[in-house]
Parts: C-alpha cells; structure tokens; sequence
C-alpha cells in the first residue's frame, strides 16, 4: 500500500526504518495528537524540496500537512535536544553495516564549502561573514565525512572564519561518533599549527592530500574528492543550494535532515 501523498514523502519502507526513533510525547500537557509521519513528511518534504523560486517560507506548507507551526515546533525541538543528529547517526550506522563496514568510521576526508546568505544583515541571531578567498558573503560550512561520503560532524560559521579554526569546531563537537577515527584527510590549507593542535589532542592525525605543481586545470586528488562529492549531493536540495535560515543551528539540523533522508531512500532499496 502506498500512503505518499507527494512523491517526495517518505515511502512504507522507509517510515519502518525511522519511525521507532522519533521520541515520545512529553509526559502532561496536552497529549499528542498529530500523525507523527505526517510531520516527518512535512519537514523532510518543506525543508529540503519545496523550494521553487528564491525557497520557501514555513508558512506557505500545503494544507495537506499538519498546521505549519506545529511543524516547526517539531522541527525546532527536535533541533535543540539533538534529535535530529540522533537519528542521523544511527542510520548511518546502519547503512554502514549494511554495505560491510564497521559502524564507527576510521577514516574520514574534512573540507568547507562557502555558500551565499540569503538572510539580511542584522537580523538578530543571523551569523554571516565575507569569505576573502571565494568571493562569497554569507556562511560556511566545514564537513567531516567518512570514506563512503556520509556525514560524521558538521558545523556551520560565517563565511569568514578559517578553515582551521572551523576544523577544531567540528573536532570539539565529536563526542564518541569519532572515537575510532585514525586518519582524517585534508586539502593544504589545514597543515600548520593545526596538525599540532590535533596531534595534542585527538588519536586520530590530518593527512594533507595536495596538488603537485605540475597539475594544471581541474584536476580529481585521491580521498579529497569524497567530501566534494558530499557537498555536491547537499546542493542538488535546493533548501541547501543558498544559506536561507536565520540561524546556523537551523542549518546544521538542514544539512542532517537532507543526509538522513539520503540513507533512508538506500536503507530501504
């Protein structure tokens, strides 16, 4: 039986691999009365492929889903205490396994990507910045990924903070998703006291993967271009194509959201 009301909803199969880790309701209060995979399909649907032109509001939701501000009261809940991230992870696990790995990476590729704002400067709790060497006025995002390009860590700053400074970020959000990490590999502006700092602190150690000086044009570097395929599966949702949200934590939630959904259309292949 199909319940897709949109073909971008998520599919029977897919609903059985997430819906056990979607947290009860909170105990008192009102007791929940929405349809918890309609606000899965809302979220997943609104935030990622119901963009057309220049991306869109939660207000404008169809009103096939639930009311579109108790879906971003999910939303943002579930960005807050870490739910989305949890999900994420587990997946992940489990896709890992599913193609014979480990489920604990143990090596990874780290990269940034520098994306346009769409947000006007000075909106309270909106971060953005000029990114000197791209050109670009907005925020950037510093990806650690595994070798099979699904997501470990993220975090997103202005766009004028350094790579090494958003590489400890990352670093120092870890936690236990990166305790079996041993090799991380990185483009040439990561070495530098950076490689020190992480050597100090970490067991795992950066591997600097650079162009030779006789590659001329476009040129595809081993491990390097894991992340960079990443990057170009987050730029296909067009919710991610530009920085639309006000804050980076909603970006973050956007870029798990986006992966997980990624993973589940595999998981349930």
């Amino acid at each position: 039986m199909n319940n897709q009301t949109y073909p971008t909803d998520l599919t029977d199969r897919q609903w059985e691999c997430i819906k056990k880790y979607i947290p009860p309701a909170k105990p008192g209060g009102r007791p929940r009365t929405l349809e918890m995979r309609q606000i899965i399909n809302a979220i997943l649907y609104n935030a990622i492929l119901y963009i057309v032109v220049g991306g869109c509001q939660w207000r404008m939701l169809p009103r096939s889903y639930p009311n579109w501000k108790s879906v971003y009261h999910y939303f943002r809940q579930w960005r807050d205490d870490g739910t989305w991230r949890r999900i994420h992870d587990t997946l992940r696990a489990q896709l890992r396994r599913k193609v014979g790995r480990h489920k604990h990476a143990t090596a990874g590729c780290l990269d940034s990507q520098s994306v346009k704002s769409c947000q006007a400067w000075g909106v309270r709790g909106h971060i953005s910045g000029y990114d000197k060497g791209k050109g670009v006025k907005g925020r950037k995002r510093h990806l650690l990924v595994d070798t099979l390009g699904l997501l470990i860590g993220v975090v997103v700053s202005a766009a004028s903070v350094s790579d090494p400074a958003g590489a400890k970020m990352v670093f120092k959000r870890l936690g236990g998703t990166g305790k079996e990490l041993r090799k991380i590999w990185v483009d040439g502006t990561y070495r530098g006291q950076l490689l020190e700092w992480v050597t100090s602190r970490f067991k795992f150690r950066l591997q600097p993967v650079l162009r030779s000086d006789d590659m001329k044009g476009f040129v595809v570097l081993p491990k390097r271009w894991v992340v960079e395929r990443t990057f170009a599966w987050l730029t296909q949702y067009r919710r991610l194509s530009k920085e639309y949200e006000v804050l980076t934590a909603s970006s973050e939630a956007m870029i798990y959201i986006a992966m997980t959904r990624l993973m589940l259309r595999r998981l349930a292949s």
